[in-house]
């Protein structure tokens, strides 16, 4: 299994050989850059693929054959769109999982609310999402976290433990930090890229071909997109036979502590 402390012993005793070798024989300097650069490329790929589970496992999908599907909903409560989806989720029927951002709750007290009212899950997505967060030491970035389960405490009266990494990038540290305060790490198999896909048909196109047994879709609910798409989304994933059902149920996690 490729993860990181195996690629740091591969790569440790690929070290050791090239330097015996060295020391026989000789060895070009570049050997050791082209070395380097592949292991930097190994780790890179574990920092940005949220699914390849490459500092800590994360639960991205399930491994069932039954057509069941789950969406969520990441960086809200937003007072634009928030809202309307939740409107739309309660015609349809729909439970789905919304990881917020700690810094967004305060001032959205009535909307967050209505969130957890509403049968929806809430998850951890961190309380500042800054833009350097997967920067931040271990010790802050367990403070950040710990800081939205406190906003999230304040408000409705419970902690979440299913947490979702801004931006799905991972590192030594953040595995660190979701271990010490006992989260359980929750990403996606299917990414609508709504934050960056303005044309709504693509959009649609894209998280279409997504459509599998076990599926987990992550959407933004600040994302006017998303609203529009959602409810042809939807008329799809029944029209084929498919039920949409709560990330915690179809993955069986506890949401909360």
């Amino acid at each position: 299994m490729l993860n990181f402390r195996n690629t740091n012993w591969v790569f440790a005793v690929l070290t050791a050989s090239l330097i015996g070798i060295h020391y026989f024989y000789g060895l070009p300097w570049y050997v050791y850059l082209l070395a380097f650069i592949l292991y930097s490329l190994v780790v890179f790929y574990g920092c940005y693929n949220v699914g390849s589970g490459f500092f800590i496992p994360i639960t991205c999908s399930a491994q069932t054959t039954d057509k069941v599907i789950a969406i969520s909903f990441d960086d809200g409560p937003a007072e634009k769109f928030t809202p309307q989806i939740l409107q739309l989720l309660r015609e349809q029927e729909i439970e789905a999982a919304f990881f917020c951002i700690g810094n967004r709750i305060p001032g959205n007290e009535t909307l967050f609310k209505r969130i957890s009212e509403g049968g929806h899950i809430i998850g951890n997505h961190s309380h500042s999402h800054h833009t350097w967060f997967d920067l931040f030491s271990t010790s802050r970035m367990l403070a950040d976290m710990k800081q939205m389960d406190q906003e999230t405490m304040k408000v409705i009266g419970i902690r979440p433990r299913l947490f979702r990494p801004p931006y799905g990038v991972t590192n030594p540290n953040l595995a660190r930090a979701i271990r010490q305060g006992d989260y359980i790490p929750v990403g996606w198999n299917v990414r609508s890229f709504d934050t960056v896909i303005r044309d709504e048909h693509k959009l649609l196109e894209r998280v279409s071909k997504g459509i599998k047994p076990g599926a987990v879709f992550l959407f933004h609910d600040t994302c006017a997109s998303t609203l529009a798409i959602l409810p042809v989304f939807i008329e799809k994933v029944k029209a084929m036979g498919y039920r949409i059902t709560r990330l915690d149920k179809m993955l069986n996690l506890p949401p909360y502590a």
